[in-house]
């Protein structure tokens, strides 16, 4: 591949895909998500009902096309109409239909799916609040590309980065770039990017490898993912860009086999660049060569650990050893070896094309660019989103989620994964940056963020996530084997009636140990959550020795003006205690509810209310 034929690639594809950018454009497409998310939702067949919608119109300069993640994907699957750039949301079979009818047809907005019904002056992604604050760079082009399709990604510049990089500038001058950028790792330590390329460059070694952590285990995270399914090519790119810095001629994607999807494109993405040239020997007639191989994880969270993830890769039982030696020095096959996450390496591209200085711009002191993170719990608007770093909780959350629904109060935002921590209302207002997290005893981790309302019970979310640590500790070491698990003991004794504030103290002792003389970063991370919550929630720990058990169960009753008698919530409840006639307001039965709140989440007509 020389880099004339790059661009020729480039601009007959552009021409093919001119509706997509072309606002004059005669011609029309329809962009569905493809996405994990859009396509359990049935986005499959939302694209079958398309192209059948627009045959029995007789329609024929309408094209229809998958794209990658919007990451509003609590309102999925989510369809753009180019080259106006009309947003659909909850678009089903027959949504599709009336779509092609009134929009394609009769050239009217089909107002009933969009963002915002009652606002149909929100048409595009420009006119709504979960976009405005967004600014993208590692989900950068993902509306715009199927990520099944090579030469969507080379249409939008894909690859230049990579030319650039091999003809254009020394090894040494890329690592330069990227450590002037500033950028740090993604994945959860932040080390700085650069000097992490730098110190692997340094070695010499025959064989040296670079390694793609994409085995993404935090509940509720999902970037990682979705960025592999929406632009695999990226990933690819910035790889390969990263084997030419550090002199590597081999490449590893270490990702979770629960990512079918993501693994179906990456395969496909990878022979893609084999055959145009763009992974091999000598790529775009140089003498750099680099191979890819996808390497599937068994889905054990202490393999986000890099040590932990390379004897994975081996082959070997996945757990962590001590360093030194470091990767850099020592990895895969004892190896020189860089390893960096999806989101670390989705940024290098940008960086190669537009230089470390602009880079250096976006974001805020030392946590420079942006940062995607999977926004769910107790907010309207769930799903990824990519933000400026410094960005405040309180944007985060009320600005472009949506705020707490259901007229709740805010409680605290989980932040940081299992091993994270908890913050309260007064901390709504700082930058979310490396600094500014870790002063305030949480950490960026790999980008979860979970809120939590009034209802929820900080005891209950430490417990929640101190059993996912104690299920996924690798055991190799006992401050995290064992302590974790006293830790938890603690817990239950509190949570079952029976603690001491003596429990308490040693529940913060323990932790502290238990940070302090782990082996990997997950034991040292692991009693972050007991930690937060016991330095910010600490009176709902002494309330439950105070009140000698648990906190008061919550009651609920059914509003009998809303309820209409579904039986939704009688169907759901755990106990039983649901009683009614369809078609007629059903009760709560409260000398037998447990509490649970089931009921209230299950009814979609907000007829059940907490006593």
């Amino acid at each position: 591949m020389t880099y004339k034929e790059l661009v020729e690639l480039r601009e007959a594809r552009l021409k093919e895909i001119d509706v997509r950018f072309n606002k004059n454009s005669p011609n029309k497409e329809i962009m569905v998500c493809s996405s994990t998310g859009c396509k359990s939702n049935h986005g499959d067949a939302v694209i079958k009902a398309f192209e059948q919608a627009l045959k029995q119109n007789n329609i024929t300069n309408v094209t229809v096309g998958r794209t990658g993640c919007f990451g509003l994907c609590a309102l999925g699957p989510i369809v753009i109409v180019y080259p106006e750039g009309t947003f659909y949301c909850r678009v089903t079979e027959e949504a599709a239909k009336e779509i092609v009818e009134t929009h394609i047809k009769n050239g009217q907005v089909a107002t009933k799916y969009l963002y915002d019904p009652e606002v149909p002056t929100q048409t595009t992604k420009a006119d709504i609040d979960f976009y405005k604050k967004q600014h993208f760079i590692a989900r950068k082009d993902s509306e715009y590309i199927n990520p099944e399709n090579i030469l969507d990604y080379v249409a939008l510049f894909g690859y230049t980065a990579l030319y650039k990089a091999v003809t254009e500038m020394t090894p040494q001058g890329v690592i330069d770039e990227v450590k002037l950028s500033g950028l740090r790792g993604r994945g959860g330590a932040g080390f700085t990017t650069g000097v992490k390329w730098e110190l692997t460059a340094k070695e010499t070694a025959k064989q040296k490898y670079v390694v793609c952590n994409a085995d993404e285990g935090d509940p509720g995270a999902f970037m990682d993912r979705s960025i592999v399914e929406s632009d695999p090519h990226k990933l690819i790119e910035a790889m390969a860009i990263a084997a030419y810095a550090v002199g590597a001629s081999k490449g590893y994607v270490y990702l979770r086999a629960e990512y079918p999807l993501a693994g179906q494109r990456l395969e496909k993405a990878i022979k893609d660049a084999k055959k145009y040239g763009f992974l091999g020997k000598n790529i775009f007639g140089t003498d750099f060569s680099f191979d890819l191989t996808i390497k599937f994880g068994a889905g054990a969270f202490v393999c986000g650990e890099e040590t932990a993830l390379m004897h994975s890769l081996e082959g070997k039982r996945g757990e962590p050893r001590n360093r030194p030696p470091y990767p850099a020095q020592s990895g895969v096959f004892k190896c020189p070896t860089v390893l960096n996450n999806v989101e670390t390496y989705a940024n290098i591209t940008e960086i190669i094309k537009n230089g470390g200085e602009w880079y250096k711009q976006i974001g805020m002191g030392k946590s420079t660019g942006t940062k995607v993170f999977a926004l769910s719990g107790k907010v309207r608007h769930t799903g990824l989103i990519e933000l400026p770093m410094g960005t405040t909780l309180r944007e985060i959350i009320f600005d472009i989620g949506g705020g707490v629904p259901n007229g709740k109060k805010f409680k605290a935002v989980q932040i940081g994964g299992p091993s994270g921590a908890c913050l309260p209302e007064d901390k709504l207002d700082l930058p979310v940056t490396y600094d500014d997290l870790s002063a305030n005893g949480a950490m960026m981790g790999s980008g979860g963020l979970i809120v939590l309302d009034e209802d929820s019970s900080m005891v209950e979310v430490a417990k929640f996530f101190l059993e996912f640590i104690c299920d996924e500790s690798c055991g190799k070491c006992t401050p995290c084997r064992i302590g974790n698990k006293r830790l938890l003991e603690l817990l239950n004794k509190l949570l079952d009636g029976k603690g001491t504030m003596e429990d308490i103290d040693e529940l913060e002792a323990l932790s502290h140990f238990i940070k302090e003389n782990s082996l990997c970063g997950l034991g040292q991370t692991s009693p972050n959550p007991v930690l937060s919550t016991l330095r910010y929630f600490r009176n709902e720990y002494e309330d439950l020795v105070k009140n000698a058990g648990k906190p008061k169960t919550p009651k609920y009753r059914i509003n009998k003006e809303k309820c209409i008698g579904c039986s939704a919530c009688s169907r759901a409840c755990p106990v039983k205690c649901i009683n009614g006639e369809i078609r007629s307001p059903f009760e709560i039965d409260e000398e037998k509810c447990i509490g649970c709140g089931t009921c209230q989440r299950t009814c979609k007509f907000n007829a059940i209310e907490k006593v």
